[in-house]
């Protein structure tokens, strides 16, 4: 049977919404296995329902973390922040982390992965380096840097990749037992991963939306890793 992996999604509270790009569950069911959306939710009991479904797990984009969950009080270009949502992936990372669920956080998923871990984030990425790429979302703009020694360039088997870019936060200091295992020219943090765990991988750019076969490599990883690790 195909892996459940389930995806987080945004929540609207202005109009009470649950929301996902479609890119998600494409890119998932691509790469041979079941997507499930989560919706948000500050019930812990229904938070491990979500974790026993699923045999892997997928942080989606989207807004920027509330910086007080590293204890840092909001800077002036800090963007719209949703407590519901940043409640909900934190935990769903932290339990996801100790089952030894397979996880890939994608941008702002990236930095959950981070925060969840007792990392930090830059609130807002002051450099020559633009990563809000005013390009189509399909085009890579600028080149990341993999570290060789990593599980990134044992899926990638590459040093060097191209990307898309849609960010204005990125990792700052290392959550617990994380290692940066990709940046880009200018320093920027690009992707992270667990020592400790068997596949917790964030990675700043944004795969579903490009078709090359470096993002159909990280997509089939989590798949793969997903049935290895379905019972911890």
């Amino acid at each position: 049977m195909r892996p459940v992996i389930g995806i987080t999604g945004n929540y609207q509270a202005e109009n009470n919404s649950f929301c996902l790009k479609d890119y998600y569950v494409t890119s998932i069911s691509d790469a041979g296995g079941i997507a499930v959306i989560l919706p948000c939710t500050a019930d812990g009991g229904l938070i491990e329902d979500y974790l026993s479904i699923c045999q892997g797990l997928l942080f989606s984009g989207g807004g920027d973390l509330d910086p007080v969950y590293w204890g840092e009080f909001p800077e002036q270009d800090l963007g719209e922040i949703e407590p519901l949502r940043d409640g909900f992936e934190l935990s769903l990372a932290r339990k996801a982390f100790l089952s030894h669920k397979a996880v890939l956080g994608i941008c702002r998923g990236c930095q959950v992965l981070n925060v969840a871990m007792g990392g930090s984030l830059v609130q807002d990425i002051n450099g020559l380096m633009s990563h809000g790429q005013k390009a189509p979302r399909s085009y890579p703009i600028h080149d990341i840097f993999i570290e060789q020694n990593s599980q990134l360039h044992s899926i990638m088997s590459s040093e060097r990749i191209r990307v898309n870019s849609f960010h204005h936060q990125a990792v700052k200091e290392l959550g617990r037992g994380l290692s940066i295992t990709a940046m880009a020219a200018d320093g920027t943090v690009e992707a992270i991963e667990s020592r400790e765990h068997p596949f917790y991988v964030g990675v700043q750019w944004h795969p579903e939306c490009l078709r090359d076969e470096f993002s159909a490599c990280l997509f089939a990883a989590l798949t793969a890793a997903s049935q290895i690790y379905p019972h911890f």
